[in-house]
């Protein structure tokens, strides 16, 4: 692992970071927890699912963040008929020179919001496998970068509901995290009552973070100090998975990583540049619920995340944390 970063840059990145939380928060309310995890998974460079119910703010969540940030910005609407070609670009034949040419889809971007991803088919939604882990589409036998830095925010209902396609395991385990939004508190909701009634796309915001700053702020937090018993720490309950008799398998090598990196950028998001174990705790769900199935069928797809998450949590209490 690095050095420990100097604390003026720590000072700064924690500077940086705190504008774009409040500038979320003028369009999300009470919901401090939701705008922290988001601002991990963009730090750590991953991908965010929001899995909830219509209508509690899971667009407003993606576009607020899109809009505090100064980068490309697209917004895929995912439907039964969307091609995969819709999404990652397709090779036109231009007739003024007399070549086929490749003409991006709405996926190159620096943030693309991938709305209600589950009700495209399993062939769409497979056609963000490639970019979502090497953030490039081939088309053709030609490789296309879409630019760094690179995040799909994607929103799905819960996947019992009409009209859904459960997104294959493969899938799920490019998401970095996977939240939930949750009713608002009353009071919070009493506010959102008071606002005038635009719909997300009417969101006014400034970008607060340029893409430099971005880039330095993930690479920043990817040179997070990590110390071998917190390494050993994270690699117990990761085995444990593999051995819990409520999963029907545990998690991946993936999702290993996947815990330390979110581990690093929750660090970095609170003004430290090391790790401690509650940073790792933080994680365990939002970063391995998603990957993980019950060993026993289940027709209830909220019941079955409460169980896994109840299941995460007894493996993480069992655990000693290192001091």
């Amino acid at each position: 692992m690095s050095d420990f970063a100097p604390a003026t840059e720590i000072a700064s990145a924690r500077a940086a970071l705190a504008r774009l939380q409040a500038n979320m928060r003028l369009t999300i309310r009470g919901k401090d927890d939701v705008i922290d995890r988001t601002l991990v998974c963009l730090l750590a460079g991953g991908h965010l699912l929001i899995e909830d119910l219509p209508g509690v703010g899971k667009t407003t969540l993606a576009y607020s963040l899109a809009r505090s940030m100064d980068c490309a910005f697209s917004r895929i609407q995912f439907t039964s008929d969307l091609l995969p070609t819709d999404v990652t670009g397709v090779s036109i034949y231009d007739e003024t020179v007399k070549e086929f040419v490749f003409k991006q889809g709405p996926v190159f971007a620096n943030v693309v919001l991938a709305d209600e991803i589950n009700r495209a088919t399993p062939k769409t939604q497979s056609a963000l496998l490639e970019v979502m882990d090497r953030a490039r589409v081939t088309v053709d036998g030609a490789a296309h970068a879409v630019g760094s830095p690179f995040m799909v925010v994607a929103t799905q209902n819960p996947v019992d509901y009409e009209g859904t396609f459960p997104l294959p395991e493969s899938q799920m385990d490019r998401f970095l995290m996977r939240i939930a939004m949750g009713y608002p508190l009353p009071g919070d909701e009493l506010e959102i009552l008071r606002a005038p009634r635009l719909g997300y796309d009417a969101i006014a915001l400034n970008a607060v973070v340029t893409r430099t700053e971005l880039l330095q702020l993930q690479a920043l937090a990817g040179r997070g100090f990590v110390e071998d018993t917190v390494l050993d720490y994270i690699l117990k309950i990761v085995t444990a998975t593999r051995t819990e008799a409520e999963f029907k398998a545990g998690a991946s090598v993936r999702g290993g990583l996947s815990l330390r990196i979110a581990a690093q950028a929750r660090a970095l998001l609170l003004g430290r540049d090391f790790v401690i174990p509650e940073d790792v705790q933080e994680m365990v769900a939002p970063v391995l619920a998603h990957r993980l199935s019950l060993a026993r069928q289940t027709s209830d797809a909220l019941e079955e995340r409460r169980t896994v998450v109840a299941a995460l949590r007894r493996i993480v209490a069992a655990i000693a944390v290192p001091e």
